[in-house]
């Protein structure tokens, strides 16, 4: 990441800075050279006004024309050729081919109405015509003819080449050392994050995060301490669970033995004390069984959260059905269900394990309750999910539980919910239930005021 890094900082620093000198450089060059093609078209056409009214076409020499062509010859350091209407050569700078005849392609299209303008790149050079065009008649009487030098131009944009590489080179040392700082700036919590890691699988899961940097950084740390806790959390969680799971496990094995050995140890047991030990040993089984039950439970719905059977469930006779049953149940502690459903719901739903969630919540309820107490069950939907709420009038739970309840294993009153047979699995069972339908579950409760669960899943299945 730290190579990747220090070549973006430098390909985004440098290349751009390259390309926009190269394109400068170019349109310096070929401004400057625009420029000079401009100038002497300017001066050729100053000097074509002078020329034809004094009769110096026609070989009539005249000093004032003569040195108007040398200052701009010399000023622009070049040859001015001046070829009359016969293509005779009148004057010439250089003094070489005065008396000759210039026939060229270009001189010929200037006769004929086209004056041209060229550079030669290769040697340094600009060729400029220009028509001397009589006032009235508009007929071309002559040409003038520059050839001009591009050095200077090309001098000025080697020594801003030179000064622009350097400068390059100046900037690429600059940016390669930013590059390489902020490389290891931008790397350094990073690698203190995978160090901090590496320590935490040697065991030292008591030793949290802390690194200081950007604040991106510093919520990665926190949030990696948060999975810490919750990792720690859930340890403890399996420890206790494995602690509880086995004592609650081998309770009813002990008292079983103990009944049997009872009966076994006395001799002419009377069949009363017969039936009443063996309903108590039905009893154990029967938590035994339970406790069981509910490890199954989670453990097939662990290995199996894909496989869920759905079918077209009419969840108001559902309900029913599942209150219905657990009503012997509530009349044990004088408990009261209501059932209140707002419109019929039809959805697509694995019906037993929704069976299942809802059966827990309710139980809860029960066991969770006040004498005379009550619960409150109501359904209702709009056009995409339905809506299951619970609500009790029982012990409620601490605000500082709240965020635990859902957590496997997890018994907010251990002794209580070890007499009333809990496992601490339900409310985790219900909620993998709930998520599997792609629904979710929140809960209210204040302490010694009751809890209300409110359950919401999508009317058509997910998959």
């Amino acid at each position: 990441m730290r190579i990747h890094i220090l070549l973006l900082i430098i390909t985004a620093g440098l290349i751009p800075v390259l390309v926009s000198t190269f394109l400068l450089l170019n349109e310096y060059e070929n401004k400057a050279m625009d420029k000079r093609l401009n100038e002497l078209q300017n001066q050729g056409d100053l000097l074509s006004k002078l020329i034809l009214p004094s009769g110096y076409l026609s070989g009539a020499q005249d000093n004032t024309i003569n040195g108007e062509i040398e200052r701009i010859s010399e000023i622009f350091h070049g040859r001015i050729l001046i070829v009359n209407s016969s293509l005779n050569i009148i004057k010439d700078t250089y003094g070489l081919e005065e008396g000759k005849y210039l026939i060229s392609e270009n001189v010929i299209q200037t006769f004929q109405g086209k004056s041209s303008k060229r550079k030669d790149s290769k040697n340094d050079l600009i060729f400029v015509t220009n028509p001397i065009v009589h006032n009235i008649s508009k007929e071309i009487m002559g040409v003038i003819v520059m050839n001009f030098s591009t050095k200077d131009i090309q001098t000025m944009r080697d020594s801003l080449e030179k000064k622009a590489i350097l400068s390059f080179a100046t900037l690429t040392i600059l940016i390669m050392v930013c590059a390489v700082y902020f490389s290891r700036k931008l790397t350094k919590p990073l690698t203190s994050i995978v160090y901090s890691i590496d320590h935490l699988t040697e065991g030292y899961m008591d030793e949290g995060v802390s690194i200081k940097g950007f604040y991106e950084i510093e919520k990665i740390s926190d949030s990696f301490n948060h999975l810490i806790g919750r990792m720690q959390k859930l340890e403890r969680s399996r420890q206790e669970f494995v602690s509880n799971v086995s004592h609650e496990l081998k309770t009813p094995i002990t008292s079983i033995k103990v009944l049997a050995d009872s009966l076994l140890m006395q001799e002419d047991t009377p069949v009363e004390l017969y039936r009443e030990f063996l309903v108590d040993i039905a009893e154990e089984i029967e938590r035994e069984n339970k406790i069981i039950n509910d490890l199954l439970s989670l453990v097939k719905l662990d290995k199996t959260a894909g496989d869920m059977n759905i079918s077209i469930v009419n969840i108001n006779e559902l309900l029913e059905q599942l209150l219905k049953r657990l009503g012997p149940i509530a009349k044990k502690k004088n408990v009261e269900i209501i059932y209140e459903s707002f419109r019929p719901v039809i959805a697509e739903v694995d019906e037993v394990k929704l069976s299942l969630a809802i059966t827990n919540l309710v139980e809860n309820a029960i066991k969770y309750n006040v004498d005379d107490g009550w619960i409150r069950v109501s359904l209702n939907a709009d056009h995409k999910y339905f809506f299951v709420k619970v609500s009790d009038s029982g012990i409620g739970i601490p605000e500082d539980a709240l965020d635990n309840i859902f957590d496997r294993f997890y018994r907010v009153d251990k002794a209580r919910s070890r007499e009333s047979g809990g496992t601490g699995l339900g409310l985790s069972i219900t909620k993998n239930v709930i998520q599997m339908h792609r629904g979710a579950i929140k809960v209210y409760s204040n302490e010694g005021e009751g809890t209300t669960f409110n359950v919401r899943i999508p009317l058509n299945y997910i998959a």
